[in-house]
């Protein structure tokens, strides 16, 4: 596909200063660097200049709203040779906190630190992804995936003693068994799959009303991306599905993820959904998706921007999958 860097979250060209990892005078000649900045994640919500266009927040590593920040910052790469990290500050409580705002589909709350302009707010990244340039959603995607594996993984998975962020934040080795451990990313498969002039859509309980998306899964070990794509369309839908294609890929930090967006041709129509694993799926024709996607629709919502899903179902409408 031509164009599947295109999708939010896909490269901008990041030097991610892989050279510079392994080398601690490196490193910290880095963090000495005047012009270093760093993002700064709360609970994995980066910090955003509201001002328009909005945009990433970068701030200096010696800012003071970084005083008491439990790790040091991880190194993200080099923008314009300026060396760029994320930080995190999970630590810090907001004035107020309503902890009842937080954690749901689409968290509306912004949250302001006090050290800060008020310009600057932390905010859900799912809500804000499609405002950043792909420079700015690249490093907000890798600093959330990044300091996420951190928070889960602070253990070793050999011997359960306590380990050490290592490598710029990229590896975290254990000093009682000497284990090394690596930032984890779960493949996904997510599938355009259509029947003649038709497509397969289906819903998740707890959902938003209205909202549909093409269907996906976790790719299980021992198996193709192919495999992946015939075995959750028959488990979900009870589809069966002949050829099967790649199309495009995005990275997909909530919390872990790299979606791999696939087409496949139905060779069956009829649907028989499995209950535990959504709730809802039917077939879409291209006229209607069009009604869909332009918001004209009665009961059925557009594919949420910015997700890979809307990605491909508005280049299926546009004929531009090869």
């Amino acid at each position: 596909m031509r164009i599947a860097e295109n999708v939010t979250f896909g490269g901008s060209g990041l030097d991610r200063a892989g050279d510079i990892r392994g080398d601690a005078q490196a490193l910290a000649a880095a963090r000495r660097d005047p012009a270093a900045t760093t993002m700064v994640l709360w609970r994995g919500k980066p910090l955003i200049s509201m001002d328009r266009p909005a945009h990433l927040a970068r701030i200096a590593l010696d800012h003071p709203a970084l005083a008491g920040a439990r790790d040091p910052a991880i190194l993200l790469g080099r923008e314009d040779g300026a060396p760029v990290f994320a930080s995190d500050l999970s630590h810090w409580t907001p004035e107020g906190l309503d902890e009842s705002a937080l954690g749901g589909f689409l968290d509306p709350s912004e949250q302001r630190h006090p050290d800060l302009p008020d310009t600057l707010a932390f905010a859900e990244l799912r809500r804000v992804m499609t405002w950043l340039n792909p420079r700015d959603a690249e490093l907000a995607a890798t600093g959330k995936a990044v300091w996420g594996w951190h928070a889960t993984h602070r253990f070793c998975a050999r011997c359960g003693s306590d380990s050490d962020m290592a490598e710029g934040g990229w590896q975290r080795r254990c000093p009682s068994c000497g284990a090394s451990h690596f930032p984890r990313t779960d493949p996904v498969v997510i599938m355009l799959i259509t029947h003649g002039n038709s497509v397969l859509v289906g819903r998740s309980p707890g959902w938003p009303d209205g909202m549909y998306s093409l269907l996906a899964g976790f790719v299980e070990p021992g198996e193709t991306l192919e495999a992946a794509v015939r075995r959750e369309v028959m488990e979900e839908a009870g589809v069966q599905v002949g050829e099967v294609g790649y199309l495009a890929s995005q990275p997909w930090p909530f919390p872990a993820s790299l979606m791999m967006g696939c087409w496949g041709r139905a060779t069956s129509r009829d649907i028989t959904i499995d209950p535990a694993e959504i709730e809802d799926a039917r077939w879409i024709s291209r006229e209607e998706m069009m009604e869909i996607s332009a918001g004209d629709h009665a009961t059925i919502l557009p594919a949420r921007k910015g997700a890979i899903a809307q990605f491909l179902i508005e280049n299926w409408l546009a004929d531009r999958l090869d």
